[in-house]
């Protein structure tokens, strides 16, 4: 994290494509041209990311160094005084890394201070308090590891008295980072042949042919509902149909406590259904549901962390966030009525069952000539897969209507997502605008609106991956059934979808000879 770091990362960076462009990609086998292609991509994506984005200036979330710390706790890779070995080391860095922030840090959006500062305090609690156990169970190198706990945790105090009393008042920097950036950025996240205009043009179709879905669902749910409510006004009035449905699946929802336990519930029964509709295999590799850990909250209320692609027997984690012990009642409520239990069920789909999870571990089985694609993985591909998991599993009629209202509503979702990506960083939208967006075009709750409207100012273009990944994905289908007719086996043709690791899907395509 140092400035010389960064200019010796840059220096080999530069050195490898000069390298990697000395190849001839003619002479190289499928395979291998894909991996050349995406080594090329990442290469000249990190180069513009140190001599344009240059976040090491302007984003302090880049010096989190929880997940370091955690990433070696949470899995029994190794034995754990091996483990709690490296975290010593790992320790015994932190200090320089919070030099090089205060050294680089110049004016931060105000955002991103805000959302370092929350997770500071959480760093603090995991090096202190949640690492606790696992020293507990090696007493032995406690002696050992107390100094360099001891002067992690002074770095982090200080740390967050500067961020607090020095780099928040001059956080003044605009989160926008333009169209210029965006564009450049886009184009490397997504690795797709889509333009910026183009995904908002299929954006903007999609989002009225998916409310229009959305109404016809909810007319059948009304009528099971509000079996007496017969005024052909109010039913012909979409948006009111649809609210009126919504509010009522919200009243089934978790709290705080229930959320992992129903979480769990729902992971068995996606499981089941996925094996006796004979989708797609079905890994063996373990799936533990946790809560959250605090230095990781205040972006995305969910997330699968996978087992890595060397790792063996490797566990995978479905993180889910509670909802943070300063929220009012209200804005607690709003929040569960988005993730009801419906909703919940959805999530599970795409985080976990057969999503993100389920993805994975067929990814990490992948065995290619090079490592680049353990390495690099696409968001685009990850993402289009976990969202196509859940039209899936609706279209097999998962969870019935109730759970086809929410699949529907996340695919609202994921449309605006990419609309606010652009918008908000290219054209100005104004939060006011978002969350009339979100709220009244995709029918979110408003504790849902306001923690993506943060998420969205605290990072760029990945919020496009998930509706082009979609529709990516989608594509990879449709010509996959063009060539091989549409009552082709749909296990045989999802495992080898998934048998090329996490490529950008249009390498799948390519792959797949389609």
């Amino acid at each position: 994290y140092s400035l010389d770091g960064i200019r010796r990362e840059r220096a080999a960076t530069e050195k490898y494509l000069a390298d990697l462009r000395k190849i001839d990609v003619r002479k190289l086998s499928t395979q291998n041209s894909v991996d050349y292609r995406i080594l090329r991509e990442q290469l000249e994506s990190r180069l513009y990311a140190i001599d344009n984005l240059r976040e090491h200036e302007w984003n302090p979330l880049v010096y989190n160094p929880g997940n370091a710390i955690f990433a070696l706790v949470a899995r029994a890779f190794a034995p754990l005084g091996e483990r709690l070995m490296s975290v010593k080391g790992r320790l015994a860095g932190l200090p320089a890394v919070v030099a090089a922030a205060k050294t680089n840090l110049k004016n931060p959006p105000r955002v991103h201070t805000e959302t370092a500062i929350i997770q500071n305090k959480g760093n603090i609690a995991l090096i202190t308090t949640e690492l606790e156990p696992f020293i507990t169970r090696a007493p032995e190198l406690r002696a050992e590891l107390a100094p360099v706990q001891a002067a992690a945790k002074s770095a982090l105090e200080d740390y967050g008295r500067f961020l607090e009393k020095e780099l928040l008042p001059r956080s003044t920097g605009d989160f926008r980072i333009g169209d210029a950036k965006f564009r450049r950025k886009l184009a490397y996240a997504l690795s797709s042949d889509l333009s910026k205009e183009e995904i908002m043009r299929r954006a903007r179709a999609d989002l009225q042919t998916t409310q229009e879905e959305m109404y016809q669902t909810s007319l059948l749910l009304h009528r099971k509902f509000f079996p007496g409510e017969t005024d052909a006004a109010k039913l012909a009035d979409r948006k009111g149909v649809i609210k009126t449905v919504l509010a009522k699946l919200a009243e089934q929802r978790p709290t705080n406590e229930s959320i992992v336990p129903r979480a769990k519930d729902t992971l068995r029964e996606t499981t089941e259904f996925v094996r006796n509709k004979n989708l797609v295999t079905v890994p063996g590799e373990p799936l533990n549901i946790i809560v959250m850990p605090e230095f990781q909250r205040g972006v995305a209320v969910a997330y699968c962390d996978s087992a890595g692609p060397l790792e063996k027997n490797g566990e995978t984690f479905y993180a889910i966030s509670p909802t943070p012990a300063d929220w009012k009642p209200e804005r607690v409520e709003s929040f569960f009525r988005e993730y009801n239990d419906y909703m919940l069920q959805d999530l599970t789909i795409h985080e976990a069952m057969p999503g993100h999870y389920l993805q994975l571990m067929h990814s990490n089985k992948f065995r290619a000539p090079t490592l680049v694609r353990a390495v690099f993985g696409s968001g685009t591909f990850v993402e289009g897969w976990a969202v196509y998991a859940e039209q899936v599993m609706a279209e097999h009629g998962y969870g019935g209507a109730e759970v086809k209202m929410q699949q529907l509503k996340m695919r609202l979702r994921l449309i605006i997502n990419a609309m606010l990506d652009q918008s908000i960083h290219t054209a100005g939208m104004t939060e006011r605008e978002a969350m009339r967006l979100m709220m009244e075009e995709g029918f979110q709750e408003e504790g849902e609106a306001a923690g993506k409207w943060r998420r969205a100012c605290l990072s760029s273009s990945q919020l496009s991956t998930y509706y082009v990944g979609s529709l990516e994905v989608g594509d990879i289908r449709r010509a996959y059934e063009a060539k091989h007719g549409r009552q082709s086996d749909m296990k045989h043709m999802h495992d080898q979808m998934l048998s090329f690791g996490s490529p950008a899907p249009k390498y799948v395509k390519e792959l797949m000879g389609l």
